[in-house]
């Protein structure tokens, strides 16, 4: 609210606003992970899609992960660690749509960094709930368990070290983070636990300006970031339930619940399966998005009792094989132009490896490419390879009325 009071707008707040987030929610945010973002530019009527998402260390290789006894991607440790793009996406969003300097949009997470801030109460017990992960890394003890424990409720915590990081990317920009100190900590910590990431890795990571994928329900126009992100699932859940009358059900009734959770199964059996990095695996968007696909889908729920077993669905010239929640940020100025943001460091405080000195735990992104083998599986692990994403809220149009 500052930032647009300031004369900043959408795309200054939401940047200034997750930073914050990154600091006083830790466990969920951070500069360790990825960044996903659908903008609408008031002023041009126009829709951006922002995918910042990092990749796989060029040297993490199938052959690489089986020769040290594993089967498929670990859930934690250094390999579960993905190129973090939240910097960059911060960088890529400010450049383009952003009208204020890093530096402004930084200060007050650094401010709160610095000088500490009261731990909140639903937070804390989040926090206090991943004490033994935390505590079985040294440098994730070092700097989330002060008194080794998690903070209480109420009481002041303090982040130096990231203040420092922070204010790296507040003077020098994205090679603030992928360059200099922090880039030399991330690479370092990598060497120490036996992972593959190099300064090639970071310096070279780059963000993807996509076009959103769309479909109608009931006559509003629903956007989503496409594949690697998850949010093609949301549409094909729409599709879904139009095919029922769950406005006659009642929002909140159980028959309409029934209906939106065995959606969800249908849905989320196809994304699981076809959804990856666009690079490798293709997904078959318009097939998947198609109304008739959805009817005929629908057609498998049954009123009376919940699927077991759900299946996804077959298309043509793909072959089959056999996901929590996320944090949400969204930023409205006086103009009318809206920033829907994804920002996190996936599972609680990701992987709780913390490159020393710098505050911030790495992400484990790279836990959701779960395959070794199976070359044309959508979630196979790759090097350079992006893991399948949780996508922003949709956008929702309606004549000339927008909501996130």
């Amino acid at each position: 609210m500052q930032v647009l009071e300031r004369g900043g707008n959408a795309v200054d707040a939401a940047i200034a606003a997750n930073a914050v987030m990154g600091v006083v929610e830790p466990q969920s945010n951070g500069i360790g992970g990825d960044l996903f973002a659908i903008v609408y530019d008031a002023k041009t009527g126009t829709l951006h899609g922002l995918n910042a998402g990092g990749w796989a260390p060029s040297g993490l290789t199938p052959a690489l992960l089986k020769s040290r006894g594993l089967t498929q991607m670990p859930r934690s440790g250094i390999h579960s660690v993905t190129a973090p793009g939240a910097v960059a996406g911060w960088e890529a969003l400010r450049a383009r749509l952003g009208t204020r300097p890093m530096s402004e949009l930084l200060a007050p997470a650094i401010v709160y960094a610095e000088a500490g801030f009261p731990v909140s109460d639903v937070i804390a017990a989040h926090w206090s709930a991943l004490t033994d992960k935390l505590a079985a890394e040294p440098n994730a003890a070092a700097t989330y368990l002060p008194d080794r424990r998690a903070p209480r409720g109420g009481e002041i915590f303090r982040n130096i070290d990231l203040a420092a990081s922070l204010r790296r990317i507040a003077e020098h920009g994205r090679s603030g983070f992928y360059g200099g100190a922090t880039a030399d900590a991330i690479l370092a910590i990598s060497r120490e636990m036996g992972g593959t990431m190099t300064a090639a890795d970071l310096r070279e990571l780059d963000v993807e300006w996509v076009d959103p994928i769309s479909t109608r329900y009931r006559g509003w126009d629903v956007y989503e970031l496409p594949p690697n992100t998850m949010g093609i699932a949301a549409l094909m859940m729409l599709n879904l339930m139009e095919e029922f009358p769950l406005a006659r059900y009642g929002f909140h009734s159980a028959r309409a619940l029934h209906v939106m959770i065995e959606a969800k199964k249908l849905a989320y059996a196809d994304m699981l399966q076809y959804v990856g990095d666009p690079r490798f695996a293709r997904a078959p968007i318009d097939a998947m998005l198609d109304k008739a696909l959805a009817r005929t889908r629908a057609g498998r729920i049954d009123p009376q009792s919940a699927a077991r077993d759900v299946q996804p669905s077959v298309f043509d010239g793909l072959t089959t094989s056999v996901g929590g929640d996320t944090i949400y940020l969204s930023a409205i100025d006086r103009h009318g132009s809206i920033v829907s943001m994804i920002q996190s460091i996936y599972e609680g405080f990701g992987s709780a490896i913390v490159p020393r000195g710098t505050g911030f735990a790495l992400h484990n992104r790279g836990a959701r490419m779960s395959r070794l083998e199976e070359p044309e599986y959508a979630m196979r692990m790759a090097p350079r390879r992006h893991a399948p994403m949780r996508a922003p809220k949709a956008y929702a149009k309606c004549s000339k009325s927008w909501v996130s």
